[in-house]
């Protein structure tokens, strides 16, 4: 009986209708969030105060994401072990004189440091919020706070481009990181405020797992990054090495997978021992959670890549400037940040199958009124609302998702399912991408064959001189200039070769979206498998009311 009453404290949250510690864990998110947006905006007063090239700030930011997603399991373990609140403090602190180090930089190794201590401290914060919404909210709380939870992420966007962007343009970059600075001062001294997580000083965490995972994640994310560059199959001159000719990013991919195999079959032999895991399966135990984490990763490839292909399609398409491109996709930011906010007002009405199954729909159909209409004027009124809608289905399907797993799996394992979010987040965005990328990329040079071998006025010998195995997107402007410096082609044949180029630019887009449109129509599937009802998971009797746990 006393163990019994034992376990039910430790699963009861703390009951209390204060916001206060949802209030520390929005600005937490964007204090984390805003500092990856904040990098990309100021790139150009960095590159010039610290003479160096973008790519090594784009190789900051990778690496600091890439230390997130590989330790995060064995952040949420921490947590659990020494508690969240303090973990969380000293991790906000650890963040926060990251960003003052940034501020403060001198040179590019100091902010790489910088950026990359701030990144991997995230694996600790990340797992924190989690826990502290699971312990202090339940039911229509809850789900409301997992709602501003991922509404903190576009929300955050948007203040970087407001904010940093007309830091960079004014009094200097550096004052955007040491507002972010100031921030994390501000959610340490509220996180004083509220309740402690009790630690579970007996807990043994499992270190060999925790570098298992660590390794299978960090090739998978080195393997699916080093696609379009490295090659997809055949080694290119940037790849740092090659096997017998063969790129290494399907090698790492190939070994990613294997370990991470190797992990699964880890966990399951420690549990069937009855040993300590890195992460808990029991997060994935009915097939219904499953069925969710699928539709999770799902939307976050899709949102991740169209994120990617959109500014892509303006900046090179339009010749559009960074800060251009970002007022440009506001609507579709902000629609995020409605539907992560309104979504859980539907619950009560409408089954989480139901509601992921539309939200794919509208996803899909968004996908396709922007592929089929979107032209060289981005202003035009199809466009703005394809973008919209896009919006409002992806944010409804992450806050859904998120809402559903935490719901379903028992309140001691809210550090883990905060782990998984994350995890899934940063793998399936970075696929994503490279994914797409490479698509696109293949799909411009076969549109760009086509179009050349139904031009009479550009014969063979001329089309040997263009550079067709080193094709990309390039503004019309770059590629003139290229082809004029390197072939023998008249000014009219120029302009030609350029036409051919753009509407080979633009249809790889479009077929691009169109795909991106078929994956959210085949994830329709999957959500039928979501749960009936909020907080159940098919084949589970586990519930997130703590009073039927109790008992």
């Amino acid at each position: 009986m006393a163990q019994q009453t034992q376990s039910s404290r430790d699963i009861a949250p703390v009951r209390t209708t204060s916001w206060l510690p949802l209030i520390v864990v929005v600005l937490t998110q964007i204090q984390a969030s805003f500092a990856v947006n904040a990098l990309t905006v100021s790139m150009a007063g960095i590159t010039s105060d610290l003479d160096m090239p973008a790519t090594s700030i784009g190789t900051a930011i990778t690496t600091g994401t890439f230390a997130m997603a590989a330790f995060i399991l064995l952040g949420a373990k921490i947590g659990a072990r020494y508690g969240s609140k303090r973990v969380f403090q000293v991790a906000v602190v650890i963040h926060a004189l990251s960003m003052t180090a940034i501020a403060f930089s001198v040179s590019p190794v100091m902010l790489f440091v910088a950026q990359a201590a701030s990144g991997a401290v995230i694996a600790l914060i990340a797992p924190a919020l989690v826990v502290f919404i699971s312990t202090n909210y339940a039911g229509d709380q809850q789900a409301k706070a997992i709602g501003y939870l991922a509404a903190a992420i576009p929300a955050a966007g948007v203040l970087a481009l407001l904010i940093a962007g007309s830091f960079a343009s004014t009094i200097g970059w550096r004052y955007s990181f040491a507002l972010i600075a100031a921030l994390g001062l501000v959610n340490l001294l509220l996180s004083f405020k509220f309740k402690a997580v009790p630690p579970h000083r007996d807990l043994v965490i499992d270190v060999t797992g925790a570098l298992i995972a660590a390794a299978a994640i960090i090739l998978l994310s080195f393997g699916f990054s080093g696609l379009t560059s490295w090659g997809v199959f055949l080694a290119t001159e940037n790849a740092p090495f090659n096997i017998l000719g063969i790129s290494p990013a399907p090698v790492l991919i190939l070994l990613g997978i294997i370990i991470g195999q190797v992990f699964f079959v880890w966990l399951r032999a420690r549990k069937t021992a009855g040993k300590p895991q890195i992460f808990d399966l029991d997060v994935l135990k009915s097939s219904s959670e499953k069925a969710t984490t699928f539709c999770m990763a799902a939307m976050l490839f899709i949102g991740t890549a169209a994120n990617f292909l959109i500014p892509l399609y303006i900046q090179v398409v339009q010749g559009r400037s960074s800060f251009e491109t970002s007022l440009s996709i506001i609507p579709y930011t902000i629609s995020i940040f409605v539907a992560n906010t309104v979504v859980a007002s539907f619950y009560k009405k409408f089954p989480p199958r139901v509601i992921a199954r539309a939200g794919f729909i509208v996803v899909a159909l968004a996908l396709v009124i922007v592929a089929f209409t979107v032209r060289n004027d981005w202003g035009q009124f199809f466009v703005v609302l394809g973008l919209i809608l896009l919006g409002l289905g992806q944010g409804a399907i992450v806050a859904l998702v998120f809402n559903t797993l935490l719901s379903s799996a028992p309140k001691r394992l809210a550090g883990d399912v905060g782990a998984w979010r994350g995890l899934v987040h940063n793998i399936s965005g970075s696929v994503g991408i490279a994914v797409m990328t490479v698509f696109a990329v293949g799909m411009l040079s076969a549109f760009i064959s086509a179009g050349l071998a139904d031009h009479p006025s550009l014969p063979p010998e001329l089309q040997s001189q263009f550079p067709l195995d080193s094709v990309n997107f390039v503004t019309n402007e770059n590629l003139h200039d290229v082809l004029a410096s390197t072939t023998d082609a008249t000014e009219a044949q120029l302009d030609e070769a350029v036409a051919v180029n753009a509407l080979a630019r633009l249809q790889a887009l479009k077929v691009s979206l169109l795909v991106l449109a078929g994956i959210a129509l085949l994830a329709v599937v999957p959500a039928g498998r979501m749960p009936r009802q909020m907080g159940i998971g098919d084949g589970d009797v586990r519930t997130a009311d703590p009073r039927v746990a109790a008992d």
